[in-house]
């Protein structure tokens, strides 16, 4: 999700404090939903519902899944009870889902009172899908037909069914038992006569995936035969579901994102870069940090074994330790910046906040590995104050670094090239650079 328009956003804020709501439905329903959402984000909770009251349910259904899913819950948390019924019954069942498996289970049990019946019956059973399974993945509005019926009744029943359907491309053939027997093409019902049954249209080799496989069983199916939904069915070849192409999609750019941010040396973000809070991406950067800070330790350790001939000579020891500091938390901001451009997470307009977060990540993480730079440290240097030059260097580098790291490929954005440039490599070197200097010149400050 961009970050907020600030353009509209007066214009909304008079229009609410007017109480103008004519103009706010003529807004809403005038823009996509996910301009609408990119335009209201920067109001608060309450501003957001008043912009959501002016329009239908079925317009706000679509409006809300779009903000970031950290919005959506707190929205939801919030909001009337009288809205929360309809809002669910109306949003998409895999959108649904989305939101529902990120709230805790005593409130998702709390709301679920306020939805009808049926629509309550497939929530509970797309979140007893487990995570990572293809039925994770699902949406349960499909079109089926039975195989007894004419081409020219599948396109009546087909007329009922398109509005509760997220895809009719694929109409799925069942038995009475609702077993997958085969599917039709819509373009095959429209060219048919209608007199043609639809057993003899459909395609009776159908290619579908359990419910309980792995998601990627699911993805491995769309990309290698180019369908635009895939069925997902149950033990007994029952219809549950399918997966369409628009969710296979999200998945495949989630789970390149998340590698992404696993070759950064950074644990997967749950959220988007900006909306992570600060604590959660300090223990996220932090652990990897001090794992590959660890493995330098044990470089620094080895290369104070040999006693030098100059008393100065044990600051060479911690080269490899310090550089490696800064070049770490570098590649980790510069992954992150990237993966969040590419994304739509954040955009150039947002380098003052990136600037914040990466200052307080550069002072945090760094003082996390100063400490122990400086425990290790008195145990080479001549004296504890000689012993801070360690410290003092891992914690400048280490802002150096989650600076240039950050703020050079919203430079190259803003320059129109490519983000990626700005890859870890590029950074190791230029921070590595600063790094020496930095480190001598410290030393040359503390040892006069």
């Amino acid at each position: 999700m961009a970050a907020a328009n600030p353009i509209l956003i007066p214009e909304l804020r008079v229009m609410l404090a007017e109480g103008d709501t004519p103009s706010l439905r003529e807004v809403a329903e005038e823009l996509h939903p996910a301009t609408v959402a990119e335009f209201t984000e920067g109001l608060d909770d309450v501003e957001i519902w008043q912009v959501l009251d002016s329009v239908p349910a079925e317009l706000q259904a679509e409006i809300f899944p779009y903000y970031p899913l950290g919005r959506q819950e707190e929205l939801l948390r919030m909001a009337d009870r009288a809205h929360i019924g309809p809002l669910l019954e109306w949003m998409a069942a895999d959108n649904r889902d989305d939101l529902l498996r990120e709230l805790d289970p005593d409130f998702v049990e709390d709301i679920l009172p306020l939805v009808a019946k049926a629509e309550r019956h497939d929530i509970r059973m797309l979140l007893s899908c487990a995570e990572g399974s293809a039925g994770s993945l699902m949406t349960t509005e499909y079109a089926s037909l039975p195989a007894n019926i004419t081409a020219g009744e599948a396109i009546t029943r087909l007329r009922s069914q398109a509005p509760d359907s997220e895809s009719i491309y694929y109409i799925y053939v069942l038995d009475a038992e609702r077993k997958l027997v085969g599917f039709v093409s819509l373009r095959d019902l429209i060219l048919a006569k209608p007199t043609a049954l639809v057993s003899d249209l459909m395609q009776r080799d159908v290619i579908s995936v359990r419910v309980d496989a792995p998601s990627e069983a699911a993805i491995d199916r769309l990309a290698r035969f180019d369908f635009l939904a895939v069925p997902v069915v149950d033990d007994h070849n029952r219809l549950v579901g399918i997966v369409t192409h628009d969710d296979v999609l999200d998945a495949i750019r989630e789970e390149a994102t998340e590698d992404a941010q696993m070759s950064g040396a950074v644990a997967p973000l749950s959220d988007g870069y900006l909306e992570t809070a600060l604590v959660a991406m300090t223990w996220k950067r932090g652990v990897w940090l001090a794992i590959l800070f660890a493995t330098a330790v044990l470089t620094a350790m080895v290369l104070a074994k040999w006693e030098p001939a100059e008393p100065q000579l044990w600051l060479v020891a911690f080269i490899p330790l310090v550089i490696a500091s800064g070049g770490n938390s570098g590649n980790q901001s510069a992954t992150l910046v990237i993966t969040a451009l590419s994304s739509g997470d954040c955009k150039l307009s947002d380098w003052k906040r990136v600037f914040r977060r990466e200052v307080a990540m550069g002072l945090l993480l760094g003082s996390l590995l100063a400490v122990p730079g400086y425990l290790l440290a008195v145990l080479y240097a001549p004296t504890p104050i000689k012993a801070l030059i360690i410290p003092a260097t891992i914690l400048t580098v280490v802002l150096i670094g989650t600076l240039v790291g950050s703020l050079l490929p919203l430079l190259f954005r803003s320059i129109g090239l490519d983000p990626a440039l700005m890859s870890n490599p590029f950074v190791s070197a230029i921070v590595d650079i600063v790094g020496i200097l930095v480190y001598m010149g410290l030393a040359m400050t503390f040892m006069g």
